[in-house]
């Protein structure tokens, strides 16, 4: 590679390259994701996150497509297919001196390259047609090669030791690249060719193509992830590997409902943000599960998951039920310090990988977040209005009561009536809200919050888990049960208002620090208390005042911290920066509190950021700086892309602005004062199931309301509007 260069163990491209260009082309499938740039290479120089990754492993850390004496084919075109399962280039040749028929000008050989992934393998179908009026001999070269560098060394985590490269085995066109680590397992790579290449050596590949004029010719290339014993795969063919991913994703699509507006744009939004999600979800012993993000999160965590579920629970329960199933079955047992485990807690994250296995890092099953109980909590309430699934709720009702009792023991530290956290193994993560910077938690002098911390969103998660659990009470019969968590809700509403409500500054405290003194600083924290509804009403329209403030409010979303806070920075993780999903939250309690039409104001922003994002795909997060004319929002540079409740993010706010909820005791479909923004004419939901029962559904803007009209119904279930 000529326009590469390496010092020591460091990589640096010439700024000329075509290698310089960080859009990227994700896919995903299983324990399996993939990352290339957009010719459909790989290019693992210093801390990029290119690769095939199994099971928290980079299992190919190069992979190029050359044309021998010319480089890299030139880039027409490059995209992945709107429902995510296909990576899609066309490339056409550099002008070329072929030895036999003389110079072949720039763009006569059109080379087609379709990649995709299927239980833990990489399949790629390479086209080649010759559009000349004259033969070419094309020899092709696939570089290759593997690093099996562990998820957490790509992000920049140096070892003191690595395992062992095992020697290249070559035979009947395939080469089988291995490494033993240091946890004892031995993980291959298989690449198999078809046809069998003319040259096959440890890190590259030959094919000789003759191609007449107008003559085509096709190889198919499988990367296969094997660890331990596992038994090969890679014997399925690229079609029919296809044809597995289109049926799974016609059974994904068959269990939802449909949207359809009469804004493209917007309709590109939710089809993209639907496909990531399908793509993102995972199939466990337990049922489907979000995985939280390409790269650096593609593995379950508790948190992201609830909330992605949350998000998606109006078009598709079946994936709360998932989550709800999964966190169950790996809820904490025992109190184990070194992974922040205590009886009843649910988990943070969990890793497979070298590092995981080893212990090197705390993450292999890691319990540190404070807010994933009782937001599991707040989830099976919210699955069960949304269901009636009362099996389900029974059997995960012994979980419900360890997530309680976990609150009440574990997380109210010292007794008074508010949850906090504080880690207990130095490895473990300092702060355990979903902001978990280090620094995301401070004072208004900028002075960093020592703990145990008392999150204000947290509360709101504790307040609304209760008032669900007490519903779950009852159906399960226990009325008296039902009454104490009542109470202790309205007991904790009253002292959340009075401790953490800064009337000088119009919002919540973001958190009281170990001394009980609170975070005088405005953040998107506040707004989380309107989606549980521990705000107090009084207090409502002034926090939505705060945070649709120009000081919050960037034009494409609400900032995590206001812009004249001390520690605002709007290139932050946490302390400037704008996330969707903590958006689609706060448009959530806008809505709950009669505040609509501001919602639409949350939803009017994200659905402009998202013109202007790559394939019509929101981010993990993005910069928090001010919207400026004929600009778009400004990338955080290692955001995930893409993040699962980031994806889910539109579903949300098309729900809060149409004020939807559901009854499954009548059964009944509820819409509460529903707008619809101006640049929406109409919109159909087909399919909406609630019950036994399922309608088609027309909604039309009018000057001051939404008409709403029934298409279809089958089934016992009505439909409600309330104007």
């Amino acid at each position: 590679m000529d326009d590469v260069i390496r010092v020591d163990d460091e990589y640096y491209v010439l700024a000329t390259s075509s290698r310089v260009d960080d859009r990227t082309r994700v896919l995903k499938h299983g324990e399996t994701f993939a990352v290339f740039d957009r010719h459909g290479d790989i290019h693992a120089l210093g801390r990029s996150p290119h690769g095939i990754f199994h099971e928290g492993t980079r299992f190919l850390s190069r992979w190029e497509l050359l044309i021998e004496e010319a480089g890299r084919p030139l880039l027409l075109n490059s995209s992945v297919k709107e429902d995510n399962t296909l990576l899609v280039a066309d490339l056409a040749n550099p002008e070329l001196h072929d030895r036999a028929h003389g110079t072949v000008p720039q763009g006569e050989v059109h080379l087609f390259r379709a990649k995709l992934l299927c239980d833990g393998v990489c399949h790629e179908h390479l086209r080649v047609v010759n559009y000349g009026l004259k033969p070419v001999t094309l020899r092709l070269i696939v570089s290759f090669e593997a690093d099996y560098a562990d998820i957490f060394e790509v992000r920049g985590t140096r070892r003191a030791r690595r395992g062992e490269r095992l020697q290249t085995v070559r035979h009947d066109g395939c080469a089988i690249l291995g490494y033993r680590g240091l946890d004892g397992v031995v993980r291959r790579t298989r690449i198999q060719f078809d046809p069998a290449p003319r040259e096959l050596a440890d890190d590259h590949a030959v094919h000789v193509l003759e191609l007449p004029p107008k003559g085509e010719a096709s190889l198919y290339l499988a990367v296969v992830c094997e660890v331990g014993e596992q038994p090969a795969r890679g014997e399925t063919s690229y079609v029919t590997a296809l044809s597995c991913a289109c049926a799974e994703l016609d059974r994904a699509r068959a269990d939802e409902c449909e949207i359809f507006t009469s804004n493209e744009q917007l309709n590109d939004w939710i089809n993209r943000s639907r496909a990531d999600l399908h793509m993102l979800v995972s199939r466990t012993e337990h049922g489907l599960y979000p995985y939280a993000g390409v790269p650096w999160f593609s593995t379950p965590f508790g948190r992201d998951g609830i909330v992605t579920a949350l998000e998606y629970l109006w078009v598709n329960p079946g994936l709360a039920r998932g989550v709800l199933a999964y966190l169950a079955a790996t809820q904490a047992t025992e109190e184990d310090p070194q992974q922040d485990a205590e009886p009843g807690k649910i988990l943070h994250e969990t890793r497979r990988g070298e590092m995981a296995a080893l212990g090197e890092i705390p993450f292999g099953r890691y319990y540190g977040t404070v807010d994933a109980t009782p937001l599991f909590v707040m989830l099976a309430g919210a699955y069960w209005r949304r269901t009636g699934d009362r099996p389900f709720l029974e059997a995960i009702w012994p979980n419900i009561e360890a997530a309680l009792d976990w609150i009440d023991r574990y997380g109210d530290r010292d007794g008074d009536g508010f949850v906090e956290y504080a880690r207990r193994t130095e490895r473990g993560l300092v702060n355990q809200g979903w902001k978990d910077s280090d620094d995301a938690i401070f004072h208004a002098d900028g002075r960093l919050a020592e703990g145990p911390i008392a999150l204000c969103e947290v509360q709101g998660y504790v307040y609304a888990a209760k008032r669900a659990a007490a519903g779950l009470a009852e159906l399960m019969g226990e009325r008296r049960r039902a009454e104490r968590l009542r109470e202790e809700a309205t007991r904790l509403r009253a002292r959340f208002n009075e401790a953490f409500w800064l009337d000088d500054l119009g919002t919540y405290a973001l958190a009281l620090d170990g001394a009980k003194r609170p975070c005088r600083v405005r953040t998107s924290n506040a707004g989380h208390a309107l989606l549980t509804g521990i705000a107090d009403p009084m207090h409502a329209r002034r926090l939505v005042e705060t945070l649709l403030a120009p000081a919050s409010f960037s034009g494409w979303g609400i900032r995590t911290v206001a812009d004249d806070e001390r520690r605002y920075n709007p290139m932050s993780y946490h302390n400037g920066s704008i996330w969707p999903h903590d958006n689609a939250l706060i448009a959530a309690g806008f809505a709950r509190y009669g505040f609509q039409r501001r919602a639409l104001d949350v939803l009017t922003g994200l659905f402009n950021a998202s013109i202007f994002m790559d394939l019509h795909r929101l981010p993990e997060l993005f910069c928090g700086f001010p919207r400026r004319p004929g600009e778009g929002p400004t990338l955080y540079p290692v955001a995930c892309i893409p993040q699962a409740w980031a994806a889910a993010t539109p579903f949300y706010l098309l729900q809060a602005c149409l004020g939807l909820t559901f009854s499954h005791e009548k059964p009944q479909i509820r819409f509460t004062h529903p707008v619809l923004p101006d640049w929406v004419e109409w919109v159909e939901i087909r399919r909406l199931r609630v019950g036994g029962g399922e309608v088609d559904l027309a909604l039309r803007r009018h000057a001051q309301d939404v008409g709403i009209n029934v298409l279809r119904k089958e089934g016992d279930v009505d439909v409600a509007v309330i104007v």
